[in-house]
C-alpha cells in the first residue's frame, strides 16, 4: 500500500548507519522515552493558543477558556485555518450566516468579534484578538494569538531543516515536539479547504511518526520504535512501513513468533480494507523472519 522513504528499512549495514548519521557523522543517540513523554508543548508560552487539532480548545496562558456559542467557535476555527493570510469578511458572512439578511449577518459578526475582545483582551494586554485587514479578518499574531496548526507546521519544518543538515538528534527533538501538538485530526467544519488541510496535516503527522520510529530503530530503542509505529497504525492501519518496523522490533527483541503473528494481522487488515495483499517488501520480510530471523 503506502510507500515512504522508510519502507523496507535495511538493518545493520554500513550504508544504513552512514545514512542515519548524516553529513555531520554524528550518531543518533538513544531516544530518551521519559524526555519524550515530557516534551509536551508549554501552552503557557503564548497568551492565547487556539487548538483545532483534535477537540477545539482555546487556552489563555495555558488555561482553558469557555467559549460562548457555536458561532464564536466556528469563527475562531475558520480564522485559525487561515492563520497567516486571514479570510475575507464576505466569506465569513456567507459561511457562518448563509441564510441571514446581509445587515443582520454583519451585525452578528461584529458582536462575535466584540465578545472575543472581551473574553481574550485582558490576556493580550488589551489588544484585539481579531484584526480588520483590508476587507478581511485575521487573528492578531503580533499580540500573542497562536494556533496549534502553525506551531505544528513550524516545528516540523525545523525538523526537516535539521534532517537536511544531517543533525538527526536535533531533528528528532523537533519532530517529538511537533507531534505533541497533534491531538487528533483537524476539527474544522468540512468545507473543501478544510478537507484538503485535514488530509495534509494527517499525512504530515504520519510522516513525522515514521521518521521518529526510524530514528528510534537506528538507535536500537525498540520500545520507542514500537510506540511510534503503533501510533502510526492507530491512525492508518494500512501503513506497511509501520507494520514492517513492528515486525523488525519484535525479531530484535527475540519475539520471532510475535513478528510472524503481526504479519498475519497486516494481511488481515489489508484484505478487509482493500481486498489486497501486502507489498513485496513486507512479504520478503516475513519470509526472512520465518527462515532466517538472525539476518533481520
Amino acid at each position: 500500500m503506502q510507500k515512504t522513504a522508510h519502507s523496507g528499512l535495511p538493518s545493520g549495514t554500513a550504508v544504513h548507519r552512514r545514512r542515519l548519521m548524516g553529513a555531520s557523522e554524528r550518531p543518533v543517540r538513544q531516544l530518551d522515552r521519559d524526555r519524550v513523554g515530557d516534551a509536551r508543548p508549554d501552552h503557557t508560552t503564548w497568551p492565547v493558543l487556539i487548538c483545532v487539532l483534535g477537540p477545539f480548545r482555546v487556552l489563555q496562558a495555558g488555561q482553558p477558556v469557555p467559549m460562548r456559542g457555536g458561532k464564536t467557535e466556528a469563527l475562531l476555527c475558520h480564522l485559525a485555518l487561515r492563520y497567516a493570510a486571514g479570510i475575507p469578511r464576505a466569506v465569513l458572512l456567507a459561511t457562518l450566516w448563509p441564510d441571514s439578511d446581509a445587515a443582520l449577518a454583519a451585525e452578528a459578526l461584529r458582536g462575535r468579534i466584540k465578545s472575543l475582545h472581551t473574553l481574550l483582551g485582558a490576556g493580550l494586554g488589551g489588544a484585539a484578538a481579531v484584526l480588520h485587514v483590508d476587507d478581511g479578518l485575521r487573528l492578531n499574531a503580533a499580540a500573542g494569538v497562536r494556533v496549534d496548526v502553525a506551531c505544528f507546521d513550524a516545528l516540523a519544518a525545523t525538523g526537516d531543516q535539521q534532517t537536511h543538515a544531517g543533525d538527526t538528534v536535533a531533528a528528532a527533538a523537533a519532530y517529538q515536539h511537533a507531534v505533541q501538538f497533534y491531538h487528533g485530526d483537524l476539527c474544522v467544519a468540512p468545507d473543501l479547504h478544510a478537507v484538503v488541510e485535514r488530509e495534509r496535516l494527517r499525512a504530515r503527522y504520519l510522516s513525522l511518526l515514521a521518521s521518529l520510529a526510524t530514528y528510534a530503530y537506528a538507535a536500537r530503542d525498540d520500545a520507542a520504535c514500537l510506540a511510534y509505529a503503533q501510533r502510526m497504525l492507530a491512525h492508518d492501519p494500512c501503513r506497511e512501513d509501520a507494520h514492517r518496523l513492528v515486525m523488525r522490533c519484535h525479531v530484535r527483541r527475540g519475539e520471532r513468533a510475535q513478528a510472524l503473528r503481526h504479519y498475519g494481522v497486516c494481511v488481515d487488515i489489508l484484505r478487509a480494507a482493500y481486498e489486497t495483499t501486502p507489498e513485496p517488501a513486507t512479504v520478503a520480510l516475513f519470509e526472512q523472519v520465518r527462515r532466517d530471523p538472525g539476518s533481520v
